[in-house]
């Protein structure tokens, strides 16, 4: 390495971490700058399933008192030289396929000028000791006694605290290989630690560990023993190194978060737009981002001058294009001669089980089919296409008999070629992967599709008076109301009573769709009863008629409309502007807000914030791309009806849906493919969620798809023009507790074009400008929010094929306002998180104070006497202070995108019965015991925050309680001391104030008593409010 330490020995410490377990080895190099070891270390991994999950440490350090370190303070006689962290996915399935990998050694800070790079291989073995060792490598190897530390620390692992035997110095190449090291680990708690422990004692007496039926980490076999990690440690060199050697390694994962089961997963596909990518299939293509499937497409266009089969001489053609054991049918056409199919049919290069495709012609009949003619075609024939390439043009082929001979009539025009997902005839065509999907309907659900939201505005309507209304029963004064009604949306206005010119001035507000083709009712109506509403007149006015106000500037002028009578139709009402004897008249003010943004999704994880008006809103700043890959360990969603799931995907981002395709009874699915989304403000979220598509095996239309998992991604925490692979655990909160059905591969990366604009967004308000200028209530916003997404998931159902309402109801969250107190709980440790580090800063300012750490009470001292001297000091302390800490926090940021947090959550300690109530119906189903029970545990919560908000209020009320006489007492004696401290402090310069003050809080313990303060005292006995309440 370049510029040592002046080293004399170097040695290498190994670190594995597995779940709470760290253990080590070394060999000491002396006077070696490249040094080689040649050493093998081999690590029992009890749960295979959890290797990717791991974390490998590799650490360097030169150590300058090896006889101190081994007899147990060697902590202080090492300095770090450098280190490597390898994931759990880089470790070859076996040795054969292990190859020495050189990594670049991290360096411990900003400025270390340290350099040089190690050399390992990585690998599993499903024995417990390499087959390619030699006899002295395999007998049983010595069991080393570790202190095994729950909490094992990263950065500086401990040493190895047992004594070596000394050793003659060889030189490298005469150095024989030493016998591999086993560790067994013991857990840090938990029922396994007995069993671990009674492995170690068979591994000492020269037993072998029992078998682990547990999968291996590269394939699935049916009782194989535990693999074993083996680290292969060949050498170091001091040059810098290659590079094509740098590799993105996934950090630990911190103590205190999810566990892997619920944690995401690093990983490293071999996709065209990572780093290093060195394939030969590279394209030039925008489908970069996932792994490129080959298909076989068979267009089949059309036919002409067919032969009729039947005595009637007429014929029902169709095709069935054959692979192997696949085949694709188009719809059979009833009496045409020259039909006309215009059907692609895609066939995945994996599934390929012939070398030929085989396309015939057939005619439709009542008892069998009739065969017309036939095409065969080799696949080592079939072209090649790769986007951005024209589409192939269709040919017209000469039908043969079944021996291969042409007919004298029919010809067929198709194309077949071979190509990937990003042809444009991938989503439209149909799938191998959707062979067994019954019926067309069936195999339209399956099609991978996009979909947009439509616009949506909010329609302000002021109702402002009516004139000359004609009640039912004119021997009584009327009470008018106004009833308003937009579809499915009804508000109602207050009552005015006494008068036929009654007067409102109210404003309701609807959530409107374009093209606006559902009309606006308003019905005037009479409350003659209790309960009782009769109507005097109905008004149909368009949605397009209202002005639409891109700002709070523009004045919408008023207008008076005409009511027709209660039982006219809709064309007799519409428009208000026919004149008959029925003379009564309404005053309305109708205006659509342009500039507002129709709230559709939680405000909390939004993907999108632009206006309705597109002349307000502001260019994109950059790209974001999706490349959905695949999923594994899905569970199987149909059990019951001896099939697996057919799962998709489905994501949102801003108004465009995406879904991916179906693939059917399959519990890992491949999708690889790619989308793409404008960006217009980084501090927005994409959805992606995984379902079971319930309707491609003959289902009935009111059958639900099934939610598998969810996952949100927000752009603010991803670094611009980076790729980010990861497995993300797909999680389930059911009314049984929380439910892991599988991991989502997803590969995302933002794009940035206007760096400038993005870094001005920040500085910017996060809604459009009406939503300050003329705001709108939280309930009110709520109502209105509720209502966008139902217009929303009923305009996607109507799509063909549908997006259908409960996925996208899960996708906006529409229960999200729910009661839960499980997410209360969540809420609540949320706020005390928060408040904590209050608590921590007053913890450090009463250590200060009772002097448990002299030397920093002492510089705390020095540094407010500074302060004090120099206040201009002050802040240029405190924001480099804050420069610092962002600096220092650098190397711990998160290496990854945030995902769901199932313990911030309180999704894991749940309790069953606080789901149940959670997923519960709107009113309630459940007995009247039950509700019974709940609303007295709602109330004991509701006490406890009620305790809160009566002590926060006192505390306020006696603040108030200073000044008002309440006590007079008290008051007395602070207007005294106001006026005493007034004097003191114009007479006393401010900086001896702020000594006095500071020293006196900082006093030494001995001169200080453990009693509550005067002050302290003096505001307990002030008076508040709580006496006055009943």
């Amino acid at each position: 390495m370049s510029r040592p330490y002046n080293p004399t020995r170097s040695w290498l410490h190994l670190h594995l971490l597995c779940w709470e377990i760290e253990v080590s080895g070394e060999q000491t190099k002396q006077k070696d700058l490249s040094p080689a070891w040649n050493e093998t270390l081999v690590f029992n991994v009890a749960d295979p399933s959890q290797l990717p999950h791991r974390t490998i440490d590799v650490s360097v350090y030169h150590d300058r008192g090896r006889a101190s370190s081994v007899g147990g303070g060697g902590g202080n006689h090492r300095n770090f030289l450098g280190r490597v962290r390898l994931s759990g996915v880089t470790v070859a399935p076996s040795a054969a396929e292990a190859v020495a990998q050189r990594f670049p050694l991290e360096k411990r800070g900003l400025f270390s000028h340290i350099r040089g790079d190690i050399a390992l291989r990585v690998y599993a073995l499903p024995d417990a000791f390499p087959s390619s060792t030699s006899p002295a490598e395999t007998a049983p190897a010595p069991v080393v006694d570790f202190p095994i530390d729950p909490f094992p620390s990263v950065g500086e692992p401990a040493p190895v605290d047992a004594k070596e035997p000394k050793k003659k110095k060889k030189s490298s190449a005469s150095v024989a290989p030493e016998e591999p090291r086993v560790f067994y680990s013991i857990p840090a708690s938990g029922d396994g630690g007995g069993e671990a422990v009674n492995q170690m004692s068979q591994a000492a007496a020269g037993a072998t560990p029992p078998p682990v039926a547990v999968a291996s980490v590269a394939h699935t076999r049916a009782e194989p023993p535990p693999p074993v990690a083996v680290a292969s440690v060949a050498h170091a060199r001091a040059e810098p190194p290659p590079p094509a050697a740098v590799v993105h390694i996934r950090p630990p994962m911190p103590l205190g978060r999810p566990g892997p089961d619920f944690g995401i997963v690093e990983t490293a596909p071999p996709l065209a737009g990572r780093l290093g990518y060195r394939s030969g299939d590279k394209i030039a293509s925008t489908y970069d981002l996932v792994e490129q499937m080959r298909y076989l497409y068979a267009n089949v266009v059309k036919a002409r001058d067919l032969p009729t089969m039947d005595l009637t001489g007429s014929l029902d053609p169709y095709v069935e294009v054959k692979l192997g054991n696949y085949k694709g049918t188009t719809k059979h056409l009833e009496k045409n001669s020259n039909p006309v199919w215009q059907q692609v049919f895609a066939f995945s290069k994996d599934r390929i089980q012939s070398s030929q495709l085989e396309v015939v012609v057939k005619d439709k009949d009542l008892v069998k089919d009739d065969f017309v003619g036939r095409l065969v075609f080799d696949l080592t024939d079939v072209p090649l296409r790769v986007p951005p390439d024209s589409p192939l043009a269709p040919q017209w082929y000469r039908l043969e008999d079944k021996k291969g001979d042409k007919i004298p009539k029919g010809e067929l025009m198709l194309a077949i070629w071979m190509g990937t997902q990003a042809d444009e005839a991938f989503p439209d065509a149909w799938h191998s992967d959707a062979h067994s999907a019954s019926g067309q309907d069936a195999l339209a659900n399956t099609r991978s599709k996009v979909y947009f939201s439509p616009k949506l505005v909010y329609l302000r309507v002021q109702v402002i008076e009516a004139q000359d209304l004609v009640p039912a029963d004119k021997s009584r004064p009327p009470n008018v109301a106004l009833k308003v009604q937009l579809g499915h949306q009804l508000r109602r206005t207050r009552a005015a009573a006494g008068s036929a010119n009654p007067t409102w001035g109210e404003e309701l507000m609807f959530v409107a769709s374009d093209p606006f083709d559902e009309p606006l009712v308003i019905t005037v109506e009479d409350r003659v009863a209790a309960n009782k509403d009769e109507p005097i007149g109905r008004l149909v006015l368009p949605v397009s008629t209202a002005f639409p106000r891109l700002d709070h500037y523009k004045v919408v002028e008023s207008r008076w409309y005409n009511l027709a009578k209660p039982s006219a139709s809709a064309e007799e009402a519409g428009g208000g502007e026919k004149k008959d004897k029925f003379s009564s008249k309404i005053h309305l003010r109708l205006y659509l807000e342009m500039g507002y943004h129709v709230l559709d999704e939680s405000t909390h994880y939004s993907s999108d914030l632009q206006p309705a008006s597109k002349h307000l809103r502001k260019p994109s700043i950059g790209i974001l791309e999706l490349g959905i890959l695949s999923a594994r360990n899905l569970i199987p969603m149909k059990a019951k009806d001896g099939r697996t799931t057919d799962a998709y995907c489905v994501a949102k981002y801003g108004p465009k849906w995406v879904r991916t395709r179906t693939l059917l009874d399959t519990l890992t699915p491949q999708w690889n493919e790619q989308y793409t989304w404008e960006v217009f403000d980084p501090c927005t979220v994409i959805t992606v969620a995984v379902f079971d598509n319930c309707h491609v095996v003959g289902s009935k239309d009111d059958v639900k798809d099934q939610r598998i998992g969810k996952v949100r991604i927000r752009l603010s925490t991803l670094e611009a023009d980076r790729v980010y692979t990861h497995l993300y655990p797909l999680l389930v909160l059911q009314p049984s507790g929380l439910k892991k059905t599988g991991e989502l591969h997803l590969a995302v990366r933002f794009t940035c074009t206007a760096w400038v604009n993005m870094v001005a967004l920040y500085g910017k308000p996060l809604l459009p400008k009406m939503h300050y200028v003329q705001p709108i209530s939280v309930l009110h916003m709520d109502y209105l929010r509720h209502q966008a997404m139902m217009i929303v998931a009923t305009r996607l159902a109507r799509a063909e094929p549908p997006l259908r309402r409960e996925v996208v109801e899960y996708m906006l969250d529409v229960d999200l306002h729910m009661w839960s107190l499980r997410r209360s709980k969540a809420n609540f440790r949320r706020i005390t998180s928060l408040l904590s580090g209050i608590g921590a800063i007053g913890k450090w300012f009463d250590g200060i104070r009772n002097w448990k750490n002299p030397v920093t009470t002492i510089l705390v001292h020095v540094l407010f006497l500074i302060l004090v001297c120099y206040p201009e000091l002050v802040l240029p302390t405190i924001f480099l202070y804050l420069f610092m800490i962002g600096v220092w926090n650098y190397r711990f940021r998160p290496r990854h995108p945030p995902h769901m947090d199932t313990k911030l959550s309180h999704a894991e300690s749940a309790h069953p019965d606080e789901l149940d109530e959670e997923f519960d119906t709107f009113p309630s189903t459940k007995t009247a015991d039950m509700v019974r029970m709940r609303y007295d545990r709602l109330r004991s919560v509701a006490g406890r925050v009620q305790t809160v908000v009566g002590d926060l209020a006192t505390q306020g009320e006696r603040a108030q309680a200073i000044l008002s006489w309440r006590d007079p007492r008290a008051t007395a004696v602070i207007i005294i001391l106001s006026l005493i401290v007034a004097v003191f402090l114009y007479v006393t310069p401010f900086q001896v104030v702020v000594v006095l003050i500071g020293m006196f809080l900082l006093r030494h313990p001995r001169f200080r008593r453990k009693m509550p303060s005067v002050p302290f005292n003096f505001y307990r006995r002030l008076s508040a409010k709580s006496d006055m309440l009943l």
